[in-house]
């Protein structure tokens, strides 16, 4: 079983960070990080959103492999990374969750000039084929680029901020419904899971939980990562990571100390199966989807279940 979802070899890389992106109205320059194989055309394009207090150097063990088997990956610095420091009472943090949303997009505007940051990149591009990905509060900025509704808690509207452009996502340990089931911890501090709305969530995506991530931001247990699944219409899919924490074997970096659920077979898989989805959703390749399904989706492997919807 573990033999039929091998990647196949990989091949070099380059990355260029950071790329400064000036940015006035926020305050603070937007930092990126772009990252794609030395060769190879028409290139998939995969936004990438950092956990919170992250930054762009994070997550290596998935965007590594992302572009060393075809992807160019690009990631930015968010506002609530502890790199850029803000104050705890800068007036830009009730809108954290916006300002996230809105960098992704300007991303998905400025490819040129990030393209032509990168030696060897230009003209290799497939503007036509984008992903989106993100993992825990950066799980919910790529969903709402996918369609998912968050009532802003200044204005007290759920605006439509998704993004044609982008095709299809990936959604790693992220958060679920609000309402009764956050903690006092989360409702006070993250205004933003008070009201989510997954009924909007009509992209496809795949969406990748721990069966074992009991996060202090809920009362529901582990379920409620599995909420982006089971709460929104379409074609979505659900990877289950048995025995996994929120992260999730150690995406966060190759040296994250605060893994707690440290096992490299897990983030092994975890790599396999996205850039599978991924070279699936985009239209590109469906073999290892294909494979993934077959292995994963009756749950006697050890590692974890594969379902669809």
């Amino acid at each position: 079983m573990v033999a039929a979802l091998a990647s196949p070899p990989a091949t070099p890389i380059v990355s260029v960070k950071p790329v400064v992106l000036p940015s006035a109205s926020r305050g603070t320059d937007l930092h990126v990080r772009v990252s794609a194989p030395v060769t190879g055309q028409d290139l998939p394009v995969i936004l990438f959103a950092h956990g919170f207090g992250s930054n762009l150097d994070g997550y290596a063990p998935l965007t590594d492999h992302w572009a060393a088997h075809g992807c160019a990956v690009v990631q930015a610095t968010h506002l609530d990374s502890r790199r850029v420091g803000l104050a705890a009472d800068d007036p830009r943090r009730p809108r954290m969750w916006r300002h996230r949303v809105e960098d992704l997009k300007r991303l998905l505007d400025e490819l040129d000039a990030l393209e032509a940051a990168v030696p060897g990149l230009a003209g290799r591009l497939d503007r036509g084929r984008v992903a989106v990905a993100g993992h825990s509060f950066g799980g919910q900025t790529a969903a709402i680029l996918l369609g998912l509704r968050v009532t802003d808690p200044l204005t007290g509207v759920a605006e439509d901020l998704s993004d044609p452009r982008v095709m299809a996502g990936v959604l790693l340990a992220t958060a679920g419904a609000g309402g009764d089931h956050l903690t006092p911890f989360a409702h006070a501090q993250l205004p933003w899971l008070r009201e989510q709305d997954f009924s909007r969530l009509t992209a496809p995506a795949l969406v990748v939980a721990g069966d074992e991530d009991d996060l202090p931001l809920t009362t529901r247990g582990p379920e409620w990562t599995t909420d982006p699944y089971t709460l929104s219409p379409g074609d979505k899919s659900l990877l289950t990571l048995f025995g996994a924490q929120h992260f999730l074997g150690g995406i966060s970096g190759y040296d994250a100390a605060e893994t707690t659920d440290e096992n490299p077979a897990r983030v092994a898989l975890v790599r396999h199966v996205t850039l599978a989805y991924v070279r699936h959703a985009l239209g590109i390749d469906s073999t290892a989807w294909n494979a993934a399904r077959a292995v994963l989706g009756d749950g006697r492997h050890p590692l974890g279940r594969l379902t669809s919807k």
